[in-house]
């Protein structure tokens, strides 16, 4: 099993010199990509706006992002996709996430009162239509596209895209129609049982996710954490101590990663929790704590 690590920037806003040097440092680095978050309500930069900067200032990692298919057109999204696919000589990596549902985002997004997991199949559908080179007649109650060629191809057949979530219906979900898990939040006793739940309903559609398409995003901590990081994980999982998801220090960042890779688990996003004063202390720092466990 290769166990993969790409980093993430903590949740601030990157401008141009900060993503300048976020990719420098990992490109000299031996980790195995950067990967960026979209946050619709958030000050952040767009991570396709961003992956593209990134795709020519890099030449050898891989290009992440967790990309809000919901509020986009779907034939724009996968044509953006797939041309940011062949510029970075087929670098994308993709996972496909309806939100953090922040108040005001699904308005924001126009979802109001429509089903996002739903949204998000149908996206994905037609994206990996036009991917395929299929002319694609679609009409439901929010697309409709009369016999509508693609009009770029990504350089990756397939260009596979990961889910994420940690609910019966997310995990269901990725075994039905994705091509691997990334997850957060979780434990990894949790992270075996998604696993499992996973593979079962891949089982369950004839098909099969493969065993290495298992990962997690993971923030860390070099030293005790913002109040406002804890407070955070204790809104979203109150009934789990938070450095458990948030481990303090080198030591603790290796045993859970460790526990994850028992798990099953091999593709890991480490983030920092708090803003970073230099990106290359921070991966000098990561690459001495963790960078060995890489295969």
């Amino acid at each position: 099993m290769k166990v993969r690590f790409a980093v993430a920037p903590d949740a601030g806003r990157l401008d141009r010199v900060a993503l300048d040097d976020f990719a420098d440092a990992l490109e000299a680095s031996g980790f195995d990509g950067v990967w960026l978050s979209d946050l619709p309500l958030a000050p952040t930069v767009d991570p396709l706006l961003a992956l593209a900067l990134l795709a020519g200032r890099t030449t050898r990692l891989r290009l992440g992002a967790n990309v809000v298919p919901l509020g986009r057109n779907p034939f724009l999204l996968a044509k953006e996709l797939a041309q940011l696919d062949r510029l970075s000589g087929g670098r994308l990596l993709l996972s496909f996430v309806p939100g953090i549902d922040q108040p005001g985002e699904r308005e924001a997004l126009g979802l109001d009162g429509a089903a996002r997991g739903a949204v998000l199949e149908e996206a994905l559908l037609l994206a990996r239509a036009w991917w395929a080179g299929e002319t694609v007649e679609h009409h439901s109650p929010r697309w409709s596209f009369p016999s509508i060629a693609p009009a770029t191809r990504p350089l990756q057949e397939p260009l596979e895209v990961w889910l994420g979530g940690r609910g019966p219906k997310a995990l269901d979900r990725v075994g039905r129609i994705a091509d691997g898990w990334l997850g957060a939040a979780v434990t990894p006793a949790e992270a075996l049982l998604a696993r499992e739940r996973i593979q079962a309903a891949a089982a369950a559609a004839a098909r099969e996710v493969d065993h290495e398409h298992f990962g997690l995003s993971i923030a860390y901590a070099r030293t005790p954490p913002p109040d406002a990081a804890l407070e955070r994980l204790r809104t979203q999982r109150p009934e789990v101590d938070p450095l458990a998801l948030l481990p303090v220090g080198a030591p603790a960042l290796r045993e859970l990663l460790l526990a994850h890779v028992e798990a099953g688990l091999s593709k890991f996003v480490v983030r920092p929790a708090a803003p970073v004063a230099s990106w290359e202390d921070e991966v000098a720092w990561l690459a001495d704590a963790i960078l060995d466990l890489q295969t």
